[in-house]
């Protein structure tokens, strides 16, 4: 179906918001990256403590009532609203999205937990994560399979009375090595024997479980991440029956209702790099001179400059479509304008970071400015939450299955 694209005018309270947050950033967040980066200098590569400065922030976030913004029965916003919101909390994403409680992997937990919880788990886990007392992990890719398929997953989930026994090794669950992530959510197989799409589950494990183990956390380019990427390995793991979320058999749906939220957020953040990297490029270009004049006025930087405000203008439309189809038709009418745009905004996106690490020469390759983790960031986008091959896969069959809208 074919998507009359008009979009709606925000609401006075999305407006009010924009503003809000706009303002947070520039008074609270900005400032507050120093002390965090020198916080986690002195901590060492390998230390995942909590900069003190993080739960400072989410203190003042939810006294302006930044809070939850990510979850329509929570903020009451649209999506196409957050869209906005999100993309300025792309300008500091290590700080300004857990300063909101808009932070991953937890946000696309709590929207598992929303949609298929039972009360009690709803009582006992998305309560402190939507007050942002716990952090968690997902525990769904693993490194001896082909993840980006979801089927291949391999760790095995086996009924013995009233518990389930869990065996696996996994990777990249986010948020694992963090001190304060106390649940898991694991994907696992419950029976092999079923439909491809039906052998898989999900269930609830707290990281304190007998037989769960943190192994070590990996970097992504060589940049490790406070809250980690961590190999995650469980060993006869026992939990309750009740632990189940959602239906035995319904983990690649589940995962499926998970991940189309989970990429469009990423892409809206995303977005805001771009923005703060350009911000960063014409900035370099007024202020550098070299061979007896500003950059600014060198006709080559000029058109990269503005290469790059054409491009994110284009991701950018790309992006709030499918953020407005989503609200108006629902996440599966816009699932492969959301794959769209998981592919198109990361490359744009690195593109744009990459003029801005040339146009700061020797600094953009260091650690003196964000350009080179965000590049690294964004560079790995391109593969979690579906490499770009898997996407791309969709949107070929979509467009080979689609009738053309006239007969010529």
């Amino acid at each position: 179906m074919d998507i009359y694209p008009a979009f709606p005018a925000p609401s006075d309270r999305a407006v009010e918001l924009h503003a809000r947050l706009s303002e947070f950033l520039q008074t609270h967040v900005f400032p507050a990256e120093a002390a965090y980066h020198s916080f986690r200098a002195e901590r060492g590569h390998d230390d995942h403590t909590v900069p003190p400065v993080v739960e400072e922030l989410k203190v003042k976030a939810r006294e302006r009532g930044l809070w939850n913004l990510f979850l329509p029965s929570e903020s009451g916003l649209t999506q196409l609203e957050y869209a906005t919101l999100a993309e300025l909390t792309g300008w500091s994403n290590e700080l300004a999205p857990e300063a909101l409680n808009c932070q991953a992997p937890d946000t696309g937990n709590m929207e598992l937990l929303h949609l298929f919880g039972t009360d009690e788990q709803k009582e006992r886990w998305l309560r402190p994560l939507l007050d942002g007392e716990i952090r968690s992990g997902f525990a769904m890719t693993e490194p001896a399979v082909a993840s980006s398929d979801a089927t291949n997953i391999e760790s095995s989930i086996v009924r013995d009375g009233d518990e389930w026994v869990l065996n696996g090794r996994k990777w990249f669950t986010s948020g694992a090595s963090d001190p304060r992530c106390r649940v898991l959510i694991f994907m696992g197989k419950t029976d092999p024997e079923a439909a491809r799409h039906r052998q898989q589950s999900m269930v609830i494990v707290p990281i304190d479980t007998p037989g769960v183990r943190v192994e070590r956390s990996v970097t992504v380019f060589g940049h490790q991440h406070q809250p980690g990427h961590a190999v995650t390995v469980f060993e006869d793991v026992r939990v309750p029956v009740t632990n189940l979320l959602g239906e035995e058999g319904g983990g690649f749906a589940c995962a499926q209702a998970r991940l189309g939220p989970g990429r469009i957020h990423h892409v809206m953040r995303a977005l805001g790099a771009g923005e703060r990297a350009l911000a960063m490029m014409v900035a370099r270009a007024k202020e550098r001179v070299a061979f007896g004049k500003p950059l600014a006025e060198q006709g080559a930087l000029r058109e990269r400059i503005a290469e790059s405000r054409i491009e994110l203008q284009q991701a950018r439309g790309l992006c709030h479509q499918a953020a407005y189809v989503i609200d108006a038709h629902g996440n599966k009418e816009a699932r492969h304008l959301v794959a769209a745009a998981k592919v198109a905004v990361p490359r744009i996106v690195t593109g744009v970071i990459d003029r801005a690490i040339q146009v700061h020469g020797g600094m953009g390759v260091t650690d003196d400015t964000p350009l080179a983790d965000m590049w690294g960031w964004h560079r790995a986008m391109r593969i979690f939450d579906g490499p770009d091959e898997v996407h791309l896969a969709s949107l070929a069959r979509a467009e080979l299955d689609r009738e053309p809208p006239f007969r010529l």
